[in-house]
């Protein structure tokens, strides 16, 4: 995937942050008119929440079979109301949740040294067991390669050390971008 156009990327997140509000008020995603062009290719992507700085969900797809747009659209109601490990967003919720974008590339296999903390993404995975971080988790927790390592074989649900023992590293990059963060006032009363 090319990089997004910073219009590409605008329009991206309006169009999550509908899909949030539409799938928490009426359990529906949005239909909208999509400019061609790359908000049509194939890619995967994940949309994260935070909530006062704290994650409040986040879902997406390695790979995707549908256009960019319709995957971030899934992902944002995904996010919002599907992540285990959260309640369901509630509509009370919606002012004062952030979103954010990660438009992925194409996964490829790397060596445990290759990994470059706050550029790549990891996928570890041994039979079924799969676990998944962006590059950004690795730069937020302040981790080394070996930590990132760790911790996404523990995502999988893998022993720590699993990468040394025939655990699969793949990587991908991302495109990260964010909705501006709004002040508690602005948040109460939008303009």
């Amino acid at each position: 995937m090319l990089p997004l156009s910073e219009a590409d990327q605008q329009f991206l997140l309006r169009l999550s942050r509908q899909a949030l509000e539409e799938s928490v008020r009426h359990y529906k995603l949005p239909h909208v008119e999509v400019p061609s062009g790359p908000l049509h290719e194939k890619c995967g992507a994940f949309v994260t929440l935070h909530k006062a700085g704290r994650l409040r969900g986040c879902i997406g797809y390695i790979e995707s079979l549908k256009p960019l747009y319709q995957t971030v659209c899934e992902c944002a109601l995904a996010a919002a109301l599907h992540d285990p490990r959260f309640d369901p967003v509630a509509p009370e919720e919606l002012p004062s949740l952030h979103l954010e974008i990660s438009v992925l590339s194409p996964l490829e296999d790397l060596s445990p040294e290759q990994v470059e903390v706050g550029r790549h993404g990891l996928l570890v995975s041994r039979g079924p067991q799969r676990g998944v971080l962006l590059p950004q988790v690795a730069v937020e927790w302040k981790w080394d390669g070996r930590q990132f390592l760790e911790e996404t074989c523990l995502k999988a649900g893998l022993p720590p050390d699993a990468w040394r023992h025939g655990a699969r590293i793949q990587a991908f990059t991302a495109q990260v971008f964010a909705e501006p963060r709004r002040s508690a006032r602005s948040a109460r009363h939008p303009a």
